[in-house]
């Protein structure tokens, strides 16, 4: 439904190593009654606990088998069995999910309530929920890794209230009708017509994206494949310039490269995650990104949420 809330919590926005102040990768993407983790680092549930945006998770995305990125699952399914969960769990990832998920069973297999499954994704792969669809596009992490795209279903198109009553139809029920895409039939000046909702309704709006990279190097032209025209984008930002040759060789992005990827896609906001422990002050990132990029970017703070809003 267009009214849903859409909130974004950076649970941890570490590197490959924790530091006093940042947890391994862990993104939750709150839509109304769902929640979805991308990536779930050592730490998760008690920066969940910190952040007060509970245990209730539905799925669990995960972008690469390197353990700063799912060591935190381990605890998190132990507790939601303490906590009587009785639904199922599907962790979804690239090639080795079905063996990480079996490794999680075998661990759990005393203890368990509740069933665990796991689905193998690949470039393209997408999968339904209501309302929205998640998709897995491939990134360049020397090994099998994925990013995530998360999209809302389009939007109706904006209701003309004008228009629907210059062609007879009276302010009530029949305007919710058209706007749910009905068909109706008014009489106006003793003729009888029928109004499609296109006589009253603009073009489809779409609804919000949000896309996760995970680690990566970066990866513009499947970007613009899968990410075009997105709300936010969280992107790969582990060094700063002066340590371009670095990123290269560990196959991670500096802050100016998630910049350009932003502006190519045009993106509205971006967020810089998995900052290296060698970097205390951020500002450097921030003015690299925004030297390359006119959107906001952000450098978030663990625990910090964000709440997308539409486009006009």
């Amino acid at each position: 439904m267009s009214g849903e809330t859409l909130q974004v919590y950076f649970l941890g926005t570490a590197g490959a190593l924790p530091t006093p102040v940042r947890n391994p990768s862990c993104i939750m993407i709150r839509r109304g009654n769902d929640t979805l983790l991308f990536d779930c680092g050592e730490g998760a549930q008690q920066q969940m606990m910190r952040a007060r945006c509970g245990f209730t998770v539905d799925a669990i995305f995960v972008t690469h088998w390197h353990a700063d990125h799912f060591l935190g699952i381990f605890g998190l399914v132990q507790t939601l069995s303490f906590n009587g969960r009785t639904e199922p769990l599907t962790i979804y990832g690239p090639n080795w999910v079905h063996e990480f998920v079996e490794t999680l069973k075998k661990i759990s297999r005393f203890n368990l309530k509740f069933t665990l499954d796991s689905v193998e994704l690949s470039d393209g792969s997408w999968v339904r929920f209501n309302g929205y669809t998640v998709t897995g596009f491939a990134v360049s992490h020397g090994m099998p890794a994925l990013g995530y795209v998360f999209e809302e279903d389009p939007r109706p198109g904006r209701f003309d209230r004008d228009r629907a009553i210059e062609l007879g139809v009276p302010p009530g029920p029949l305007f919710g009708r058209l706007q749910r895409g009905e068909t109706i039939r008014v009489t106006k000046d003793g003729s009888e017509r029928e109004v499609v909702p296109s006589d009253v309704m603009g073009a489809p709006r779409p609804g919000r994206k949000i896309v996760y990279t995970g680690d990566t190097r970066p990866v513009i032209p499947a970007l613009l494949g899968y990410g075009k025209e997105a709300d936010l984008l969280i992107h790969d930002a582990t060094y700063d310039e002066s340590e371009a040759k670095r990123a290269a060789e560990f196959y991670h992005a500096t802050a100016a490269q998630a910049g350009q990827a932003a502006a190519a896609i045009n993106a509205r906001t971006l967020a810089l995650t998995h900052i290296s422990s060698r970097y205390t002050d951020t500002a450097n990132h921030a003015n690299e990104a925004k030297a390359v990029f006119a959107g906001t970017v952000l450098v978030p703070e663990d625990r910090f949420m964000l709440e997308v809003t539409w486009r006009d």
